[in-house]
């Protein structure tokens, strides 16, 4: 099933997918409650049979699936990717060997999670704003300590996954070295669905799920991958993060950035010279995965910033009065 969250103009709603209608739902079911409950397969045939209202899609507008997740994790299974991201630093591509001990992730703000037709503003500050192309596994029953050979089967589905991202704000969060900050909570988008694991079961080979990705910025593509390039699975890396720790339904689990799927890892590539810069009030940034969908956002301007003093000038204002 494709289930979405939907404002046909009474409130977002929960609902399943059908060709080019929205099958809806009470208005007091969310897919999270359904997810909790353990109901989503029973609900979903329930919108089949008798839907509370049936809704064209150009009548209504898509919202994250679930827009406001328990919590969200950003993985990098991806090693390419960082590889990519080391090149333009010019750093070397040799990656240290923690990179191979364990999957790294982030916590990210479940607040930051938009649609995906939603604008996204460019975080206060920032003058290098990117996207991210990633894939979002979303947790349908929960797990502690889990199996990497058996971890995947607590996913209940898929949804696109843009980690946008304010990269001159993140060589301030790396320099202090705590973990991702303001550089991370601008936006998270996901969807346009939660596509079921049932429903990609074409695409699975070899036990893996192998959904082509490609990311554009203003119609041109600026890259395409596979799923199965990850260099740890979703198995291995909700394994890691299920340690002594419980996954919850609705948490949304990010893959890491496909490689070459954000604007950093092109910044000095001369076949890509429009992707020399970065994003600006107007772009068109579009996500597609094949069995998912696509999205497709505009980019507007940052707010105004109010400046913090630092604590050297907050000190010596002190010693003045």
């Amino acid at each position: 099933m494709r289930w979405v969250t939907y404002d046909g103009g009474a409130g977002p709603r929960a609902g399943v997918l059908d060709g080019e209608n929205v099958r809806g739902l009470p208005p007091v079911v969310t897919v999270l409650s359904l997810l909790e409950g353990g109901d989503l397969e029973e609900a979903g045939e329930s919108a089949r049979r008798e839907p509370v209202e049936v809704r064209p899609l150009s009548d209504v507008r898509l919202l994250a699936p679930i827009p406001r997740p328990p919590s969200v994790r950003d993985g990098l299974c991806f090693l390419d990717h960082l590889r990519g991201c080391r090149r333009a630093m010019d750093a070397p591509d040799e990656l240290p060997a923690v990179w191979s001990q364990a999957p790294a992730f982030y916590f990210a703000s479940p607040a930051a999670v938009v649609g995906p037709y939603d604008d996204v503003v460019i975080s206060p500050g920032s003058t290098m704003f990117d996207l991210e192309l990633e894939l979002g596994a979303v947790i349908g029953r929960p797990g502690r300590d889990l199996h990497p050979d058996r971890a995947e089967s607590h996913i209940v589905g898929y949804t696109l996954y843009n980690d946008w991202t304010a990269r001159d704000l993140q060589q301030l969060d790396m320099a202090q070295g705590i973990g991702m900050g303001k550089s991370k909570d601008g936006a998270i988008t996901l969807g346009p669905a939660l596509v079921t694991v049932d429903e990609l079961e074409p695409y699975r080979r070899d036990g893996r799920p192998v959904l082509e990705m490609s990311a554009e910025v203003n119609g041109v593509e600026l890259a395409r991958g596979t799923l199965d390039q990850m260099d740890w699975t979703f198995g291995e890396l909700l394994a890691y993060l299920s340690r002594g720790t419980d996954l919850r339904p609705g948490d949304v689990i990010g893959s890491g950035t496909v490689p070459g799927g954000c604007l950093l890892e092109h910044v000095d590539t001369p076949d890509l010279a429009d992707f020399s810069r970065w994003l600006r009030p107007g772009d068109v940034v579009s996500l597609h995965a094949s069995g998912i969908g696509s999205t497709e956002q505009t980019v507007r301007p940052a707010p105004g910033l109010t400046p913090l003093r630092t604590r050297a000038a907050r000190t010596a204002a002190s010693t003045t009065t």
